[in-house]
């Protein structure tokens, strides 16, 4: 992408996102599609967290007063003084509840409510009593029994480790790492590299082998959860922890170097499932393509990924903007959002090819809209630093070395790379 058009796109972007601010409540969100399809009143959840954790995000890079003051009207409309939650039900032990808790710490930093800081002890006590499986790690809901969903990673242990290190002393810092190191050795594939998308300890589930529990196949947004999961809790974790900061980087960085081959050459996105690009009607699905986008820049930052990387983050931000951003009649418009997918409850939700493919695809919902505001981000801290570090490899040189080793082109190698 130009200069240029770099430039175009970001100020398609700004309006896009003031788009949704306009239009939005906490009572009617416009980017909570699965809500809206349901014509059903909004309640505490994890799609509406994504998206006022990216408004946050973006306050901090640009100083902009209006997203930090949308983003703390919002979240106090559900807060109660006394650190309640509306609609929050701490029974239902749902970790996608979990997700929305992680922009208490921020805003609290920011505007000092002391109900915010309540809030998070609410959330807090639901971790303590949340049911577990076999190994240690957490159900990813009452419904589901005994099951890790690799969603759930993303949800819960970024909000578990920083509460930990906050308020209880690292006391529990190393029981978070567990359940990482947990779902590596279970739900990792290692011939590709690539984890699938939940496990069952008990083995009873109609989605799951019965010899492994593990699901049938990898599915992009699930992928970038964990791949999200790993580098904010890497981000959170102290320098004591040294050695198990070392483990999840090498998590991260295996994880990235598995999903590259997959990467489309012409847009520099990814397929709904991952492994399969070439079986219709597979597609190259925007959520999980900005959630790696903006994992993969964001490691670059951070300084667990080397910077060469960052070609391929930005590949896929500019593929995103330039593939499924769209203007008609004087309103923008993401596309290619997978709604929602899950397993079991449903005959249908059994993990197949099939059952991937035939989800709807829909815009504007927040599963894709905020992890493409993060990326978004990503740039704008890439270009801050610009000058800062080494300059990036010229093009056609890829064996610039790192102490993780890294990634050799294979079935899609990245032109510029070879």
């Amino acid at each position: 992408m130009s200069e240029g058009t770099a430039m175009g796109c970001n100020q398609i972007l700004d309006r896009y996102i003031e788009q949704l601010i306009e239009t939005s409540t906490p009572q009617a969100p416009a980017w909570n599609i699965e809500k809206i399809r349901a014509g059903k009143e909004n309640t505490w959840n994890y799609i509406d967290g994504c998206m006022i954790k990216a408004l946050i995000e973006l306050y901090e890079i640009t100083g902009e007063q209006r997203y930090l003051t949308f983003a703390d009207d919002y979240i106090d409309f559900f807060v109660q003084d006394d650190g309640t939650i509306k609609h929050y039900n701490p029974q239902e032990y749902n970790l996608d509840n979990v997700n929305a808790g992680k922009t208490l710490y921020k805003l609290y930093d920011l505007v000092g409510k002391p109900k915010y800081r309540a809030a998070m002890d609410t959330i807090y006590r639901q971790l303590e009593t949340q049911p577990r499986t076999k190994e240690g790690v957490f159900w990813h809901k009452a419904v589901y029994p005994n099951q890790i969903w690799l969603d759930g990673m993303y949800m819960a242990q970024p909000f578990y480790m920083q509460y930990e290190l906050s308020f209880h002393n690292r006391r529990a810092c190393s029981d978070s790492f567990h359940m990482f190191q947990v779902v590596h050795d279970l739900m990792r594939n290692p011939l590709n590299g690539l984890y699938y998308h939940a496990y069952d300890a008990s083995r009873k589930q109609f989605w799951c082998d019965p010899v492994t529990g593990l699901s049938a196949n990898f599915w992009l947004r699930a992928e970038g959860w964990f791949a999200m999961a790993l580098i904010d809790t890497w981000e959170l974790m102290p320098p004591s922890m040294s050695a198990e900061k070392d483990e999840i980087r090498k998590m991260f960085h295996d994880l990235i170097d598995a999903m590259l081959p997959y990467q489309d050459e012409k847009t520099g996105m990814w397929h709904q499932v991952i492994n399969l690009p070439n079986i219709a009607p597979n597609y190259l699905e925007e959520s999980g393509s900005a959630i790696f986008a903006n994992a993969i820049m964001k490691g670059v930052r951070l300084g667990v990924l080397g910077e060469r990387y960052y070609q391929y983050g930005r590949r896929a931000f500019d593929g995103i903007c330039e593939t499924c951003l769209s203007e008609y009649d004087g309103q923008l418009a993401l596309d290619n959002i997978c709604l929602v997918a899950g397993l079991g409850n449903t005959a249908h939700r059994e993990g197949t090819f099939d059952y991937y493919m035939s989800e709807p695809v829909v815009k504007n919902d927040a599963k894709g809209v905020a992890p493409l505001v993060l990326a978004y981000i990503e740039t704008m801290h890439h270009d801050k630093l610009a000058g800062k570090r080494d300059p990036l490899a010229p093009s056609g040189v890829c064996s610039i070395e790192d102490p993780f080793g890294g990634y050799t082109p294979g079935i899609n190698a990245h032109k510029g790379c070879e």
